[in-house]
């Protein structure tokens, strides 16, 4: 909820507390100067002007002007924004300050978001300018500088080096509260008050930690499986044991991130943001989508959606084939002449051709991936990228598991590929080491827009 800043309301309005703060160089005692032509001076009176609260507090070598806003001047700047909001009727308007009563407040009560009162703040600042039509002379710490005509104030003494910095300012309450009931609440454990980190922070940072939560209680599962595979004594089926652990973490990264998109997609609505994407509006015109009952339309819609699904079986079907074809081939003969080797040296000589080798065809075939994504006929930059990831997922899982997959089921020897494993991570961080990290096995590949 607001406060009443002391001399800052009318009339009882409700405002903010201190929010934002900006930096300047504390003036020194010589520095008096024409207090009208100062510009720290003159900067304050345009602060208070544009209806804004300024308290002043000295430090040590810098001065700190803080700032408050009644809830009328945040929101004559939301409407200058066209800053939309919820309103009770569950449709996303811009904001107008006569119809204040229509849109839904915030959990604590307040009008806007944290992030809207500092969208609101930064546009109040910067929107400072000039506004005679001749230029004003100002001076600080003995230097003068011209404010030319409609020029923006903030701007010009950044430029200058006047003012330092603008940040936001922790509200104490409610950063105590946080330190109760989150930080400093050890007895929860993963447990987070999520809508207030969000209602504080914002999406971005509540979602993060909301994710970190998630993935922190989902460990326990791997954690419980694992200890147990290795405390119990499987006698004879122990050679089984390595291969349903990796089943098992495959099996329970993909539901972990199914169950994380439910999620996400739950916490967005439950915060009111839009968070489908406009992938579809770039593809399409809109005059398509109004008229798409139409029997033409209908048609043409299906046709399209067809052809990249055609496309897209055309290209996996490209990608599958040069991996049967040349890179199985390659695997399977890495892994036989493995085996086969007699000395250590000729072992490590054969690893590091190896990891050399598909770091080159790895290139290749991302190279090749992004080529058939341009002729594929995807809806926005998501689709693309996640149709990138299957082709190239395939050519990274082929070099890095089927020679582990050939000494587990055609030889069952573990000591082999205990000894691959640990050669290879050697080799690695060997080349690593002298070429920068380019034979290791990575792919490394960006989609562009196109």
């Amino acid at each position: 909820m607001g406060i009443d800043v002391n001399g800052g309301s009318r009339g009882g309005e409700e405002a903010t507390g201190f929010e934002v703060a900006i930096v300047v160089p504390k003036k020194k005692d010589g520095d008096a100067g024409d207090g009208s032509r100062d510009c720290v001076e003159f900067l304050v009176r345009e602060l208070e002007r544009a209806g804004l609260v300024v308290d002043r507090v000295q430090g040590i070598s810098d001065e700190f002007i803080k700032l408050a806003a009644p809830m009328r001047t945040l929101g004559r700047a939301a409407a200058e924004l066209q800053l939309k909001k919820l309103t009770y009727v569950g449709v996303d308007l811009p904001f107008e300050w006569d119809q204040v009563t229509s849109f839904v407040r915030q959990p604590d009560g307040s009008l806007f978001s944290w992030c809207e009162r500092f969208t609101c703040f930064r546009h109040l600042i910067y929107d400072i300018v000039n506004e005679t039509k001749t230029e004003l002379t100002l001076y600080f710490a003995g230097k003068e500088f011209k404010f030319q005509a409609n020029e923006p104030l903030i701007k010009r003494m950044e430029s200058e080096g006047i003012v330092k910095q603008i940040f936001p300012m922790h509200d104490e309450i409610k950063r105590k509260q946080l330190l109760g009931s989150w930080a400093l609440n050890w007895l929860d454990l993963t447990w987070q008050p999520i809508d207030e980190i969000y209602s504080y922070f914002g999406t971005k940072i509540a979602t993060y930690f909301v994710f970190l939560g998630m993935y922190t209680r989902w460990l326990f599962f791997p954690a419980a499986f694992g200890l147990a595979l290795h405390m119990i004594d499987f006698g004879s089926l122990q050679l089984l044991v390595l291969p349903a652990f990796f089943i098992f973490i495959v099996s329970w990264a993909v539901f972990f991130f199914q169950f994380w998109k439910r999620k996400n997609a739950a916490l967005l609505a439950r915060w009111g943001i839009d968070s489908e994407l406009n992938c579809s509006q770039s593809h399409w015109e809109p005059d398509k989508k109004v008229d798409a009952d139409k029997p033409k339309e209908k048609r043409s819609l299906q046709r399209d959606e067809w052809l990249g699904l055609l496309l897209r079986i055309r290209n996996n079907a490209i990608i599958v084939v040069g991996i049967i074809c040349l890179q199985l081939p390659f695997e399977l003969a890495y892994a036989h002449l493995y085996e086969i080797a007699e000395s250590d040296a000729l072992k490590y000589a054969l690893t590091a051709v190896y990891l050399l080798a598909i770091q080159y065809y790895t290139k290749i075939g991302g190279k090749v991936s992004v080529i058939l994504i341009r002729y594929e006929n995807n809806q926005g930059e998501e689709s693309s990228a996640d149709s990138l990831v299957y082709k190239v997922f395939g050519l990274y899982f082929m070099q890095s598991y089927i020679g582990l997959f050939y000494h587990i089921y055609l030889h069952r020897n573990l000591t082999t590929l205990r000894q691959v494993l640990i050669q290879r991570l050697i080799v690695s961080q060997a080349c690593a080491g002298e070429f920068g990290g380019e034979l290791h096995p990575l792919p490394k590949v960006q989609l562009q827009k196109v």
